[in-house]
């Protein structure tokens, strides 16, 4: 193959967009391919895709697709001048024939996750809601079944128990782009090595549910530390005081316990609400209806006392 491979990024979210943003640096992608916008807010205002927005902020040209396996275009585009490589990311459709396999080299994917564990839609959240200490990023061609084909390059990060999914999302892209790079090297050099996933190590990553975001005083404290951080990068795990809801964004375990829900005391200010083992202090809240805030602000605020009950 040639030194200047020819390749297409198709992606959505943002994961999607930080990969392309420190890729593109180094690869010249010939086609930059993206959903149509979505309908967000009160007024319905189009919302582009991260993908789109970061190839505006690039200067590059970027394609709005529906359905791919419906594409003419696409499929005449196929036809005509397949790419070496297609780098699939962060794009909520499957990967279906003839894109599949019309690439030289097929279609590539940057997967948050070490695979086989955390196939799936959800993988940074899930291994933060386990408590995984370790995760990773893996590079792999896409086959028929989900995030189950061969693998190209993987690297490992530590998760500290304070790191949120915001936070891991970036060293994710950031590793997976790397290692990316390195894995279109070694194709374009002629040594690139595939290795076959094992079977008896898949676990699942199913999407997240908007249940799944409320927390339980009935739970641990590290339980509920570990929801907080899994969905920091979404919605926010929430729980409810005084009738309305609250969202947790960012929380401390400690060792205080008590009745489950009921805050037990502050430190510095911010409170510490006790779970069914272990206590957690919360240290940046949202209120319904206000901004985020440090939780001795929100306690002052609302006049927060011991013995307070959350739901």
């Amino acid at each position: 193959m040639s030194a200047e491979p020819r390749i297409w990024f198709i992606g959505g979210g943002g994961f999607a967009a930080s990969c392309l943003t420190r890729m593109s640096g180094s690869l010249a992608f010939e086609k930059i391919l993206t959903g149509f916008p979505s309908k967000a807010g009160r007024g319905l205002a189009e919302r582009v895709s991260r993908v789109e927005e970061a190839a505006r902020k690039l200067g590059l040209p970027v394609e709005r697709t529906g359905p791919l396996s419906r594409n003419e275009g696409i499929a005449e585009a196929l036809s005509a001048a397949p790419p070496d490589i297609v780098f699939v990311v962060d794009f909520a459709q499957l990967i279906r024939e003839p894109l599949l396999s019309a690439p030289r080299h097929g279609c590539l994917n940057i997967h948050p996750s070490l695979l086989p564990r955390w196939r799936g839609a959800a993988p940074v959240q899930r291994a933060l809601l386990s408590g995984d200490a370790v995760t990773g990023v893996t590079v792999f061609r896409l086959a028929e079944e989900l995030d189950a084909g061969p693998i190209l390059r993987q690297r490992e990060i530590p998760v500290p128990l304070t790191m949120t999914s915001t936070e891991l999302f970036d060293i994710l892209a950031s590793a997976g782009s790397q290692i990316a790079l390195e894995g279109v090297k070694s194709i374009v050099e002629g040594n690139c090595q595939f290795s076959n996933q094992n079977s008896e190590f898949v676990t699942y990553a199913d999407k997240v549910s908007k249940a799944e975001t409320r927390v339980s005083w009935d739970w641990s404290h590290l339980q509920i530390h570990n929801a907080v951080r899994a969905f920091a990068s979404s919605t926010g795990a929430f729980t409810f005081f005084g009738g309305k809801r609250l969202k947790l964004w960012r929380t401390v375990p400690v060792g205080a316990g008590g009745i489950p829900g009921r805050v037990v005391c502050f430190i510095e200010g911010d409170p510490v609400v006790a779970c069914a083992e272990g206590a957690l202090r919360l240290l940046e809240v949202q209120a319904e209806g206000k901004r985020r805030t440090g939780g001795a602000d929100w306690a002052c605020g609302c006049r927060l006392e011991a013995g307070s009950v959350m739901m």
